[in-house]
C-alpha cells in the first residue's frame, strides 16, 4: 500500500493559516480574558485564570478550524 506524496504547496499553505488564523484567535480570547479582569477589577490571580480559560478556548477553537482546513486542503494527494 503506497502512499501518496506531501504536497509541500498545501502543506506551506496549512502553515502559513495556522501561523496567522492561531496568532489572531489566541490572541485575542487571550486579551479578553486580560480585559475582563480588568473590566471587573478582579484579583489578579482570579484575572489570570480568566486570561487562561480564555486563551484554552482559542487553541480549542485553533483546532477545530485547522481540522476543517486538513479535510479541505488535503495535505497528501
Amino acid at each position: 500500500m503506497s502512499q501518496k506524496p506531501i504536497n509541500f504547496r498545501h502543506l506551506s499553505t496549512l502553515v502559513a493559516v495556522a501561523i496567522l488564523v492561531g496568532t489572531e484567535l489566541v490572541g485575542a480570547s487571550w486579551a479578553a480574558g486580560w480585559a475582563l479582569g480588568g473590566l471587573f477589577q478582579l484579583d489578579p490571580l482570579v484575572s489570570r485564570a480568566f486570561e487562561a480559560i480564555f486563551a484554552l478556548a482559542g487553541f480549542v477553537g485553533l483546532y477545530f478550524f485547522m481540522r476543517t482546513a486538513v479535510k479541505n486542503e488535503p495535505i497528501r494527494g
